[in-house]
């Protein structure tokens, strides 16, 4: 062919073939380079006025201002509780309020201590925490498993239906839960002044599913794959492989589950009428009336302890299990 042109021959042929970038899409990447370049997206002050030493003084100013203001929102209703319960009647009555008290009376805890009979209320307390902990650990941790790498034929629907629950107000569906614990269908169980009245409905948590759910989808599929190989069975799975590795994640829906069971007041002062059965949150409130306001505070101090011994026990699995899940691999 005489007429074709040779682009090994003629370089500045082949240049002339080349695609011409427009000058707005030069400058549109450009853009993107220089906001991308350095992994860092773009802010309203830049990395290089933060290095600078008027823009470092500024930025950790208000940061310290930032966490100082939200800690003591957080921190100062427990403060107060504290202190109120070692001021006198008259002294938390007291306008303007004292932030702390004149003369501190610490007998003050022993006497709420007998009068509203912590010992008894706080034993039966982590008698339907505990019990509540090992059913909801028992039920969800299956479904999740069940739901995750057993994969069952409609799963995602039943998933979704698990989801749909938290939708629904609970006080909406206090009423059906409370008949259906006073007359189980079927079995026709009166479980009134029973800890399963606490542990049948903590068991089944659709938040804990899900959580537990999206973790089981982080581990491998290999190996599993692997266990099944060797002929393990899936339950071994679980027990051996699955939750070893799943600590996190379980420390998570343990401090849910068991701050649950201790705030709760609504469904523990139905179904739990006796005062020998009560849990700390309505024994304390069912003398409210023939006590002074110091003493109640006590007695919330006391009801609080619990809790803050259990944060600090899990407080790695905490913040270990803020981010379990989110990487796969």
């Amino acid at each position: 062919m005489a007429n074709t042109v040779d682009m090994t021959a003629h370089p500045e042929a082949a240049a002339d073939t080349r695609e011409v970038t427009p000058p707005s899409e030069h400058r549109r990447r450009k853009g993107r380079r220089g906001a991308w370049a350095d992994g860092h997206s773009r802010t309203i002050v830049s990395p290089l006025e933060l290095k600078s030493r008027w823009g470092s003084r500024i930025y950790w100013t208000v940061l310290a201002a930032v966490l100082t203001v939200f800690t003591l929102v957080f921190v100062f209703p427990l403060y107060w509780m504290v202190t109120g319960a070692m001021k006198s009647g008259e002294e938390i009555a007291q306008m303007p309020p004292t932030l702390w008290p004149k003369d501190p009376d610490f007998s003050v805890f022993a006497d709420a201590w007998e009068l509203f009979d912590v010992g008894l209320l706080l034993k039966n307390t982590l008698f339907y925490a505990v019990g509540a902990w090992l059913f909801a650990l028992a039920v969800d941790v299956t479904a999740a498993y069940a739901l995750s790498k057993l994969r069952p034929m409609f799963g995602n629907v039943i998933l979704g239906a698990m989801l749909a629950t938290l939708m629904i107000p609970p006080i909406v569906v206090m009423i059906p839960a409370y008949i259906t614990v006073t007359d189980v269908p079927i079995f026709g169980w009166h479980l009134l002044n029973t800890p399963w009245a606490i542990w049948f409905p903590v068991a089944a948590n659709g938040f804990n599913i899900f959580l537990l759910k999206r973790f089981f989808d982080s581990i491998p599929d290999e190996i599993l794959e692997a266990a099944e190989i060797d002929g393990v069975p899936p339950w071994r799975v679980l027990v051996s492989i699955i939750l070893p590795i799943s600590r996190p994640i379980l420390g998570v829906v343990s401090i849910f589950t068991i701050v649950l069971v201790f705030k709760d007041f609504v469904w523990p002062l139905l179904v739990l009428p006796d005062s020998d059965k009560m849990t700390i949150s309505v024994g304390l409130s069912q003398t409210a009336g023939q006590v002074t306001q110091n003493q109640i505070m006590a007695g919330l101090v006391m009801a609080s302890i619990p809790m803050i011994i259990v944060f600090f026990f899990f407080q790695r699995s905490i913040m270990a299990g803020l981010t379990a899940g989110s990487l796969k691999g």
